[in-house]
């Protein structure tokens, strides 16, 4: 086994602690809060006595401002473990909000590289391949998810057998039909309120939600020039162990983005 140097050790320390800073920041202002209102419970006794002899020695009752001035000795640690324990949450918070730009930059980056080569993938190979080449991809997200007759759920809106890649889920619907439906009624929804978010998409096609992080933060958003939900459905024969089984794959021309 190779020893590691003290120089190596250093840097996977440092990169440790950078990685991990949100946490570490806010595990610390907290702690430092509780440490903060248990101190202050502590001295209020002693800042009170301190009081009482003032005004036994001047016989007379202290001003707000006398009462600082007697006091304020008691609270210093208070406010410096309060101040640096604001200071460690603020730093928190900063840390996440520039991870989420440079995220957010990231995610736009290949978003516009995806559709710049889905397009000229269209260009080179022509209509007819570049269909042949979303139905491979679709037999191929078919492939990953095993059919299970038990799990497959039943929307009550038709009996043709589905799969959507986004959740990973098969179900019953109607394609042509309710399904069509449901993208003209949510496609007027998203003119008239601008943005739209998976679960609703779900909800409409009547499937369960998603967890809130993921359903609730992608959407669609035509404010932000992104398009209206643009559904395409990939037939195919034969999804895994299931001869003679037609399934249709939900695809999305315009997918669901990270806006909220």
């Amino acid at each position: 086994m190779k020893k590691l140097s003290f120089k190596e050790i250093q840097k996977g320390v440092i990169r440790g602690l950078r990685k991990h800073s949100p946490e570490i920041l806010t595990g610390i202002g907290i702690a430092g809060m509780i440490f903060t209102t248990i101190e202050a419970v502590r001295v209020t006794p002693k800042a009170l006595r301190l009081i009482d002899q003032k005004e036994i020695e001047e016989d007379k009752r202290l001003t707000p401002v006398e009462v600082v001035k007697t006091t304020w000795k008691c609270y210093i640690p208070v406010v410096i473990t309060g101040a640096l324990s604001t200071a460690c949450l603020i730093g928190a918070s900063s840390v996440n909000l520039r991870r989420n730009a440079a995220l957010a930059t990231a995610y736009s980056l290949s978003e516009t590289a995806l559709k710049e080569y889905q397009e000229k993938t269209l260009e080179v190979a022509g209509e007819k391949k570049e269909q042949e080449i979303r139905n491979a991809i679709a037999k191929e997200q078919l492939a990953k998810v095993p059919l299970d007759e038990a799990r497959i759920f039943d929307t009550g809106n038709g009996d043709q057998l589905c799969f959507d890649p986004l959740s990973g889920r098969y179900f019953r619907s109607d394609p042509d039909g309710f399904i069509r439906k449901c993208e003209t009624i949510l496609n007027k929804r998203l003119r008239d309120e601008v943005t739209l978010s998976l679960n609703e998409y779900y909800e409409e096609l009547g499937l369960p939600t998603v967890d809130r992080s993921v359903g609730d933060s992608l959407g669609w958003d035509i404010n932000e020039g992104r398009g209206y939900i643009d559904l395409d459905f990939e037939w195919i024969l034969d999804p895994p162990d299931r001869e003679g089984v037609k399934c249709c794959v939900i695809g999305h021309r315009n997918p669901p983005k990270y806006h909220w």
